[in-house]
């Protein structure tokens, strides 16, 4: 037989009674009509099974069975508070503290100033940061080690919420004397694709991003193989080659003339940044705050074929056939 758990407010009525000695007033007390609370305690005698009230015109009163129930109904009420008090307790400091992994473009160039925009919003948030690569990211969202990740990937990930909150674009940048810079019409995509390139290491984001761009041509073998963006650039600035990069790895570079983009025809290297977190549950707190004001930044636009940002997907399944998500 299962056991049916009598009412906390009920059992609150109760007590109100045997202090106060009426129907009416415990029912003012406890916020309700005396009919209520007439309906309240009818309904918990029948559930448990024995009279708890004594009522006549001159008020209420405990049966013998009601006063035993009532001196174990304040011990339940008791225990009650103390377990809404520590839930309260832990939902304070899951506000007060959120842990954050961020795949390495993100964590460079973007999250600095969502923290910022954070430290602003709730100063008194303690903020536990990881960087990673995007599939590093994703494992320690599956594993419950972070409450929010940020990566930059071409698959949406399986078991995990994604909400597209940003756009990056992948640019072709060399020297300023290095004899594309000087173009006066688009590179063409076969002669990038045939050219010797300074790229990211096997496994990075942006070397995978590349990959994709370069699928279907004859790929020369890379000129050199860095482990890092900024190892890129000063190769790049050296005239060891070009590369393709994230505009927001180059931004600063492009500004200053250190480097030059060069446009190539056909060339779309638009790529999505998202934000990912645990199962299909809904964000909270410091987490849902910080993945708002990372959506509302201004580096969010809609990418043709992607959710718009600030669109949740839950995943089961991997997006183009494996659902693989390669970190940056």
């Amino acid at each position: 037989m299962t056991r049916r758990w009598p009412d906390l407010g009920s059992l609150e009525l109760l007590l109100l009674i045997a202090e106060h000695g009426s129907l009416g007033k415990a029912a003012r007390l406890h916020g309700i009509t005396q009919a209520s609370a007439s309906r309240r305690l009818d309904t918990l005698e029948r559930e448990l099974g024995v009279p708890l009230l004594h009522r006549s015109t001159t008020g209420s009163r405990l049966t013998p069975q009601g006063e035993v129930v009532a001196g174990r109904a304040r011990v339940a009420l008791e225990a009650a508070g103390e377990l809404l008090a520590g839930v309260d307790a832990l939902r304070r400091d899951r506000d007060a503290r959120v842990r954050v992994a961020a795949s390495m473009t993100v964590a460079e160039y973007l999250l600095p100033g969502w923290l910022v925009a954070l430290r602003r919003a709730a100063p008194d948030v303690e903020v536990g940061l990881r960087v990673a690569n995007s599939e590093v990211v994703c494992r320690l969202a599956r594993e419950g080690d972070i409450d929010v990740g940020f990566i930059e990937s071409p698959y949406l990930p399986e078991g995990l919420t994604a909400r597209q909150i940003a756009q990056d674009r992948m640019v072709v940048v060399v020297a300023p004397r290095h004899p594309w810079a000087r173009r006066r019409a688009p590179l063409g995509f076969a002669e990038l694709a045939a050219t010797p390139l300074v790229r990211r290491e096997p496994g990075s984001g942006t070397r995978h991003a590349v990959d994709r761009i370069l699928a279907g041509q004859d790929v020369a073998a890379p000129a050199l193989e860095l482990s890092s963006n900024a190892a890129v650039k000063v190769a790049v600035e050296a005239g060891v080659g070009p590369a393709v990069l994230s505009v927001l790895a180059v931004a600063a570079e492009l500004r200053e003339g250190r480097l030059v983009e060069v446009p190539v025809a056909g060339f779309d290297g638009r790529r999505p940044l998202f934000a990912v977190w645990p199962g299909r549950a809904r964000l909270a707190g410091a987490a849902a705050e910080l993945v708002r004001l990372a959506g509302s930044s201004g580096h969010s636009r809609h990418l043709p074929g992607q959710r718009r940002a600030g669109e949740e997907t839950g995943r089961t399944g991997g997006g183009r056939g494996d659902g693989r998500v390669t970190g940056e």
